[in-house]
């Protein structure tokens, strides 16, 4: 089989009414390759060009981030050393707040514990004061217990209030009657009066054992224990101290506590009236410092009425002697009436004289001034003087 020779110039096909060969065809596709070739070279320079202002805008751009970088490293270093001196600032000055405070704390601290030391101390004492009037309150129960100790207790307190409210003289301890008795005290009374008495001596068994009794029927019995010796008690006072003429009508019973006069008031009232109808008061302390208040009051009267006729007797000497002051202050005032009639006249004489002595040297003036005249055939000088003379006498 024979090869096929092509011929560049043979025509291949036709276009319309051209004809085109091989040659066309080789030719077109060298064109199309040249021009292929040159839009690749193109788009080459053209993604080189592309490249390089890429490569210049990231240069640019990294310049710009560089120098944005270099500005925020700058700023974030200003600012890191503003907020470092201002964190030192602050936790300089927290640190001295806290210092103070701390000073400040340690300072209240130990002045509370000073005052809680203070309270500690007043807490002992009164926790010693509290042992002690414990240890009191027991040596009173065993005083109270017994009843010699317990009657001495109730003396004691009324010879106080006794000795405290009166002057000495005005009353009297354990002094014997004339039937042999011998009161707690006798105050003596004004104006002659006898004394009133005061018993100090108070049964008090039956009301610790009402007071300690732990049912109401033991209460209740001991009640009656204590009515019973309260009664026996106040006729005792009303036979031994009431004494007509001797002693006062009425006498005082004396309970040296204020609460169990107080009770014997609220829940023994027929003791009370009882007693009142026996003429015995019952006192309290501070009845008795009430009742030796009034019966001071009394005694001063008392003094005063006694002190009145002296009084008396010296305001009469003081009425003698205004009297003789009186009369000599007339006698006086007589010399000085006479006194003053003789310095009027002393007086008047002097005005005269002083007159006398004016109108004398009036008239050597007038002498002096005369002489001119005389001797131009005036009146003599002699004339005038007796003229002068004669004015004189008649004034006189």
């Amino acid at each position: 089989m024979e090869p096929i020779a092509l011929s560049f110039e043979q025509p291949l096909f036709l276009i319309g009414a051209l004809p085109v060969t091989a040659g066309h065809l080789v030719t077109a596709a060298a064109v199309l390759m040249m021009l292929a070739s040159l839009m690749l070279a193109r788009r080459a320079r053209s993604a080189r060009d592309e490249r390089d202002e890429q490569m210049a805008t990231l240069l640019a751009a990294q310049t710009e981030l560089q120098g944005r970088i270099a500005a925020m490293t700058e700023v974030f270093g200003t600012r890191q050393a503003e907020l470092n001196q201002s964190l030192s600032q602050r936790i300089d000055g927290m640190t001295h707040r806290i210092g103070t405070s701390i000073s400040e704390q340690t300072k209240a601290t130990h002045e509370n514990l000073r005052r809680l030391q203070e309270r500690l101390a007043v807490i002992d004492n009164a926790q010693n004061n509290i042992q002690s009037l414990a240890k009191d309150m027991a040596g009173l129960q065993s005083i109270l217990a017994n009843k010699q100790t317990r009657g001495a207790f109730g003396q004691s307190r009324m010879e106080a209030i006794v000795a405290d409210g009166l002057p000495m003289g005005a009353f009297a301890f354990q002094a014997t009657l004339s039937n042999g008795a011998r009161p707690d005290c006798t105050i003596r009374m004004p104006n002659g009066q006898p004394p009133l008495v005061i018993d100090a001596k108070f049964p008090l068994e039956a009301w610790n054992a009402m007071r300690d009794a732990a049912t109401a029927e033991r209460r209740q019995q001991a009640a009656q224990a204590f009515r019973r010796d309260m009664e026996v008690h106040i006729r005792d006072i009303a036979g031994k101290y009431l004494l007509p003429g001797e002693t006062q009508d009425t006498a005082f019973l004396f309970v040296p506590s204020e609460s169990i006069f107080a009770e014997i008031h609220e829940h023994f009232e027929p003791i009370v009236q009882k007693a009142h109808r026996q003429r015995i008061v019952i006192v309290s302390p501070s009845l008795l410092l009430l009742s030796i208040q009034v019966i001071q009051a009394i005694l001063k009267d008392a003094r005063m009425r006694e002190q009145a006729h002296l009084i008396q007797g010296e305001v009469v000497r003081l009425m003698e002697d205004l009297s003789r002051l009186d009369e000599r202050v007339r006698k006086l005032q007589g010399h000085f009436a006479m006194t003053q009639k003789d310095v009027d006249d002393i007086l008047i004489s002097s005005d005269k004289l002083t007159r006398r002595g004016a109108k004398i040297e009036a008239l050597e003036l007038a002498a002096e001034a005369e002489p001119g005249k005389s001797e131009q055939g005036g009146r003599p000088l002699d004339n005038r003087m007796g003229q002068l003379k004669l004015r004189v006498v008649d004034e006189d």
